[in-house]
């Protein structure tokens, strides 16, 4: 079961993300638990696997807003670096910075 001090031990922002929902725990945790269901990180690494910058980019934006409103600190670091180089539809090689992704997604996941 998720919870506030997992989230903490994760390297979550759990005081700002609490501060953004107004202090409700339940109403916070039940928001990373949708967080979690969210399948557009897999989206994002096919869009880039494609070539699809432009696609890719909105993805990366819109998961970069999701995670830093979370205050998920270690998903949003590799997703913002993503993002910028997006916004200007660098072309890269994003693998470690998927791979750094998943692998906090999946962490998060696990808790």
């Amino acid at each position: 079961m998720l919870t506030i001090e997992k989230l903490r031990a994760y390297g979550a922002d759990v005081d700002e993300g609490l501060a953004r929902c107004m202090g409700m725990e339940d109403f916070y945790i039940g928001l990373v638990v949708k967080a979690l269901a969210d399948n557009r990180l897999p989206l994002l690494e096919r869009q880039i696997g494609e070539g699809d910058l432009d696609a890719a980019f909105e993805t990366a934006h819109a998961l970069k807003g999701m995670y830093a409103n979370l205050s998920l600190t270690p998903l949003i670091k590799p997703v913002s670096e993503m993002t910028e180089l997006l916004r200007s539809r660098t072309a890269t090689d994003y693998s470690v910075l998927l791979a750094d992704a998943k692998l906090q997604f999946d962490i998060l996941r696990d808790l």
